[in-house]
């Protein structure tokens, strides 16, 4: 008897063992796992931040070959910034949407919206200079569109980056328009001048509904800066002898930011 409750005492006394062991090794699966979707996730950041450093790297050379335009070889440098800028698109942009595409691609959106800024930038700064109009959401969103796989979630460039980009352009605007007064190209100054005054005032509309953008509100001065740059070089040609510009609020062209009607 004494020998039976020795057995049965010693296998008692086994069982809890076991039970732990295993909930150990699930938990080892579980954590080991765990650090699978961590390491995943890590590498893809990487991936994602190399793909915008590269669209920002390759936008600027959009942005620097624009800038060489000037009445005399316009078509010229437009076309040739055009083929830059479906390069960027297709090599690059592609890239990102890929590895973004079917994703919660918002949790890694500090990971590539300098890339996309940028991109924004390029993207709308050839379309004005090709056409005096502004590149708005939808259109290019509707460019990213075919990148993606038809059975995924695509990747869409979201309002704040958008306006972002579009806050960026406005200097390089203001850098072409000084340079276009230096021509004598005064006409296209003052073209340049109501497009960035335009977007300075729905801008200025829309940044109080983004408190949370610090950054916006960063580049709301500064596109302010560009405004002021841009009216005081024109007013100092007109001084010397010429008509004066339309005052802010006059009737000049409407440029909706978001394919949207005019803000209220």
């Amino acid at each position: 008897m004494l020998a039976v409750a020795e057995t049965t005492l010693q296998s008692a006394t086994k069982r809890p063992r076991t039970i732990t062991t295993t909930a150990e090794s699930s938990m080892r699966d579980a954590f080991a796992k765990y650090a699978d979707c961590l390491n995943e996730l890590n590498d893809k950041r990487e991936r994602v931040v190399k793909a915008s450093r590269d669209i920002t790297i390759n936008s600027k050379k959009v942005i620097f070959q624009v800038h060489r335009m000037s009445k005399h070889n316009k078509e010229e440098v437009l076309e040739k910034a055009e083929k830059d800028l479906a390069a960027v698109t297709d090599q690059y942009v592609a890239r990102l949407v890929k590895e973004l595409g079917g994703t919660d691609f918002w949790k890694l959106r500090r990971a590539y919206s300098p890339g996309v800024q940028e991109y924004v930038e390029a993207a709308t700064l050839f379309k004005f200079c090709k056409t005096g109009t502004l590149l708005n959401l939808g259109e290019i969103n509707g460019i990213l569109l075919p990148l993606s796989d038809p059975s995924l979630d695509p990747l869409q460039i979201n309002v704040l980056d958008y306006l972002l980009g579009l806050a960026d352009l406005t200097g390089e605007l203001m850098r072409m328009a000084i340079g276009r007064i230096s021509d004598g190209e005064l006409e296209y100054a003052e073209k340049i001048c109501r497009f960035v005054r335009e977007i300075h005032r729905q801008l200025t509309l829309l940044a109080p509904d983004m408190d949370d953008s610090n950054e916006m509100k960063t580049k709301m001065d500064t596109m302010l800066q560009s405004v002021v740059k841009i009216e005081n070089a024109c007013f100092s040609v007109h001084v010397r002898g010429s008509e004066c510009i339309p005052l802010l609020g006059s009737d000049v062209p409407s440029y909706s930011l978001l394919g949207l009607s005019d803000l209220e």
